[in-house]
């Protein structure tokens, strides 16, 4: 009898719980531009940099040159690949252009 109920309960369960659905890829719209900030006007380092542009949408993220004042990424998003300068002194993007 107890099994039963158990039974019961975890069928209700699966039952109300909603199912996944896939969604269909989609090519991603750049979401920063010139002057955006990326780390509220505090100093960054090149990889918090990267991880930055990450949580922006962008993929497969390489550092290019991390010494001076700025900060040169090349990083993919969606099937566009840009280039972008970071100001490593308050976290604004100083440049992006997209590759062809």
């Amino acid at each position: 009898m107890r099994h039963t109920a158990q039974a019961i309960g975890l069928v209700c369960l699966l039952l109300t719980t909603p199912l996944a659905l896939s969604t269909p890829a989609q090519a991603l719209a750049v979401n920063i531009t010139v002057g955006t900030n990326l780390n509220n006007g505090r100093s960054l380092s090149c990889r918090e940099g990267e991880w930055r542009l990450r949580d922006r949408g962008f993929r497969d993220v390489q550092r290019i040159d991390c010494r001076g004042r700025f900060f040169v990424y090349r990083a993919w998003n969606g099937s566009q690949r840009f280039e972008i300068a970071l100001n490593s002194r308050n976290g604004r993007v100083a440049d992006i252009r997209r590759l062809g």
